[in-house]
């Protein structure tokens, strides 16, 4: 592909999406840019920045469409506060209004069939990630105890059977008992949550619902959530193998390795997020 276009959230994601394409060989890589979330380091890397609000994001569609893009990808955080505080235009808000139920790919799917209206697919936001996409295996030297690989078994089955719901891509488990599944309030909110309830000795882990449409919100991964993970009390970060985007996986290692947190990479049985669209 030749010329596609990024509308890009918050986070390093969509930087990291566009340097993978260009390595790739992809000439043009645009980004449409959300006022008050897309950093700036992403409209750097970006051969143009077309600006639009979160509310308009419907004019922004049409700019895609005008400008003749061969593809289109969703990547990069949205504060889901927005959902319920922004301030749409009256377009937006008859999409919402048509969906009885509002998860991620619900909501995602909705844009994705506006894209396509005006002649822009959206294509897997995993495309290009190849650098970013961990496999089985462990990331760090510190091996999981026996408690915690028990607890990250009985997360992945608590994951099989909530995510036709759309809920649960992150679950905290603590000596069997489940603390915390992610609903609407993203990753770090539920492992705070989890670690008000169950502190010291827990495990997250993450992961993508049987038929997850790798098109948009594939897990991600970074260094705040580290973070989070090490003020709740969490000691291991489990995810399934090709299916979790791992932003700044050195700084990610380096900080779980100081603070004692396993990162392990574990066989869901399921295919691998497409590297290519």
């Amino acid at each position: 592909m030749d010329k596609l276009v990024i509308i890009a959230g918050s986070g390093s994601y969509p930087r990291l999406l566009i340097e993978g394409a260009k390595k790739a060989g992809v000439r043009q890589m645009d980004v449409v840019a959300i006022k008050g979330s897309t950093d700036r380091a992403t409209c750097r890397a970006a051969d143009s920045v077309h600006w639009i609000t979160l509310g308009g994001i419907a004019d922004g569609i049409r700019w895609c469409g005008e400008n003749g893009y061969e593809g289109a990808f969703l990547a990069g955080q949205v504060n889901p506060l927005s959902l319920f505080r922004g301030r749409f235009d009256p377009e937006v808000k008859q999409w919402l209004s048509e969906l009885k139920v509002k998860t991620a790919h619900t909501i995602f799917g909705k844009l994705a069939e506006k894209f396509a209206d005006v002649g822009v697919p959206i294509l897997p936001a995993s495309s290009f990630m190849d650098d970013h996409m961990p496999g089985v295996g462990p990331l760090t030297r510190r091996e999981l105890t026996d408690g915690e690989r028990a607890d990250i078994d009985h997360a992945m089955s608590v994951v099989r059977d909530v995510g036709h719901h759309d809920v649960g891509q992150t679950v905290m488990v603590k000596s069997g008992m489940v603390l915390a599944v992610e609903a609407f309030e993203g990753t770090n909110a539920a492992i705070k949550r989890g670690g008000r309830l169950g502190g010291k000795g827990s495990v997250v882990f993450k992961a993508a619902r049987v038929g997850h449409d790798m098109r948009f919100d594939i897990p991600v991964v970074g260094l705040k959530t580290l973070k989070v993970m090490k003020g709740a009390g969490a000691t291991a970060l489990a995810f399934q193998a090709g299916r979790l985007v791992l932003l700044d996986t050195p700084a990610v290692t380096e900080y779980a390795e100081r603070h004692g947190i396993a990162i392990v990479g574990v066989d869901s049985g399921l295919p691998p997020a497409p590297l290519r669209p």
